[in-house]
């Protein structure tokens, strides 16, 4: 996909916005170098967080951009009851937020900053996802053998926790998994 003449920088160290921008297919590189501060003020509205936070982590970039470098960089965060469901530390916590999770819809929000040189653009994206009632032996089971600790929420909807346990979603389906592609895809187009 021709960006004229732009490349294009992914300020994520995450696989799964790796292979999601693959397939929009851009020549791109991962550069993960970024001194970012994640805090925010705990009177933020929870849909303007992970924009803030893909916003930090864009100024954070370790190095000045190439006027010919887009840098996109990305937060998502999980809402459940208005509590944000982080990353899991442990074995724990992870089956403690399936197990919020269970029965219910949550929120995912995906905010997205795109920035060169010349101008900067952020945007949000939230879907909503339902899960069935998850038993506790498919929550541990999910847990040990797929150690979802780097997810927010828990979980990946790529994953067999995904395929057992989510009857619906409203939304994009790539925003669950860290990156609204399509809303990417016309941003860069109209960038």
């Amino acid at each position: 996909m021709d960006l004229n003449g732009h490349r294009v920088i992914l300020g994520s160290a995450s696989p799964r916005r790796k292979e999601l921008l693959a397939g929009l297919d851009f020549d791109f590189t991962v550069d993960t170098g970024t001194d970012c501060d994640e805090s925010y003020d705990p009177a933020t509205p929870h849909e303007e967080i992970p924009l803030r936070i893909a916003e930090a982590k864009s100024a954070g970039f370790h190095r000045p951009l190439e006027d010919d470098e887009i840098l996109i960089t990305a937060d998502t965060m999980v809402f459940c009851d208005n509590d944000i469901m982080g990353k899991p530390k442990t074995r724990e916590a992870a089956i403690d937020m399936l197990h919020r999770l269970s029965g219910r819809v949550h929120t995912v929000v995906t905010g997205v900053f795109i920035r060169s040189n010349a101008k900067s653009k952020g945007f949000t994206c939230t879907s909503e996802v339902t899960f069935k009632q998850l038993a506790d032996s498919e929550i541990e089971y999910y847990v040990d053998k797929y150690r979802p600790y780097d997810k927010a929420g828990a979980y990946g909807i790529q994953e067999w926790i995904g395929y057992i346990g989510i009857t619906s979603i409203s939304g994009s389906y790539y925003n669950i998994m860290g990156l609204p592609v399509q809303r990417l895809y016309s941003a860069i187009k109209d960038f």
